[in-house]
């Protein structure tokens, strides 16, 4: 019996189809590669000057789910000197990009202390938390227009329905006559922490508890290895951090139950300012620089091959501190520390658009 010989081009099919299953994946084209994560805009720089005294200061931050933006409220200086920080109003700006940019809108609604003081009164650092269908303001309140320091301030609670306009619920009672800078945040166990300034104590970081942000109990010292002001407490990366201005730069603390502090060697750039946290992003937005009382500061900059960008040149005549402006970093924990990336350097940003969660 005669065999037909099989064409050579058949043969291949047949020995192609006879080949492991695994080996013809390994021959199939690979999948394309998923799209790289986007890490947001390109910040600003500088992210935002006021324009109506260019001397931002104190910045807070908070997501307006009824306009879709994000708002910033500062302290509105009218310049540099101890007359100029006095009379100052509470500015807001907004920003359509998760951040990238910012656009004036003007001064927020707030009467408090108008009846009494109708056209000399001082508004100086909000912090603005959202909690159950209510924007809630913890604000500083100076009862006229001084060239000193030695007068009586006190914190006061505002809330909104909408982030602009804002009604008096009262004086934050903090048993001291000098109390500024609060900040808020939530514990695991539902009560809410202010920390604060206390100028009647000669180590002014405070803290004070309330079951329920209206009721507040002072409880001492939040630190006692130095004294500072502008207080921002976040819980972020599996710990507590706070973070405050003590004239030479940025001092940090960590703790596990923000109770118990530890100092970081090492500090943040800028003055009063806040943070805003994405996931596992983290943004530090600050007015001044790298500046402070000492020569010989250690700063937790993130070190970096890349070259850097030129500073902006620094503008005469705004600002005792440089506060001539806000700007930002991206923080990062490394090796147990709070670190920013180098303020030379570009910043992409994306605060994302829900709002924060105040614990």
């Amino acid at each position: 019996m005669k065999y037909r010989r099989l064409p050579l081009a058949l043969l291949g099919l047949l020995s192609m189809a006879a080949l492991p299953l695994t080996l013809q994946a390994q021959t199939a084209q690979a999948p394309a590669a998923a799209p790289a994560v986007s890490l947001g805009k390109l910040a600003a720089r500088p992210l935002f000057r006021d324009p109506v005294f260019d001397d931002p200061t104190d910045p807070v931050f908070t997501y307006n789910a009824e306009t879709r933006r994000w708002f910033m409220y500062y302290t509105q200086r009218r310049g540099g000197g101890i007359a100029l920080i006095h009379g100052t109003k509470i500015g807001m700006a907004a920003s359509e990009d998760n951040g990238a940019t910012w656009k004036y809108l003007g001064v927020a609604d707030i009467t408090y202390g108008q009846d009494q003081h109708p056209t000399d009164y001082t508004y100086w650092a909000p912090e603005v938390i959202w909690v159950k269908d209510m924007y809630h303001m913890y604000l500083a309140y100076v009862p006229g227009i001084f060239s000193d320091w030695n007068h009586p301030r006190e914190i006061v609670h505002l809330t909104s329905k909408d982030g602009i306009k804002w009604d008096t619920v009262g004086k934050v009672d903090l048993k001291s006559g000098k109390v500024i800078d609060a900040c808020v945040i939530q514990l695991p166990d539902g009560n809410w922490r202010m920390f604060y300034k206390d100028e009647e104590k000669p180590l002014s970081l405070s803290y004070a508890d309330s079951p329920d942000l209206y009721k507040w109990e002072p409880k001492g010292n939040a630190v006692t290895d130095r004294t500072g002001e502008g207080p921002k407490c976040i819980h972020w990366q599996g710990k507590y951090w706070l973070i405050a201005d003590t004239w030479s730069g940025q001092g940090v603390w960590s703790s596990d139950d923000c109770t118990h502090w530890k100092p970081q060697e090492g500090v943040l750039i800028g003055n009063h300012g806040d943070v805003v946290i994405n996931g596992d992003r983290a943004w530090w937005f600050y007015f001044g620089g790298q500046n402070g009382r000492s020569a010989n500061i250690n700063w937790a900059v993130i070190p970096t091959a890349q070259p850097a960008e030129p500073a902006a040149a620094a503008q005469p005549g705004r600002g005792a501190r440089g506060g001539s402006a806000i700007n930002v970093v991206e923080l990062k924990v490394i090796d147990g520390k709070l670190m920013y990336t180098n303020p030379n350097q570009p910043v992409t940003i994306d605060l994302g658009n829900q709002r924060e969660l105040e614990k």
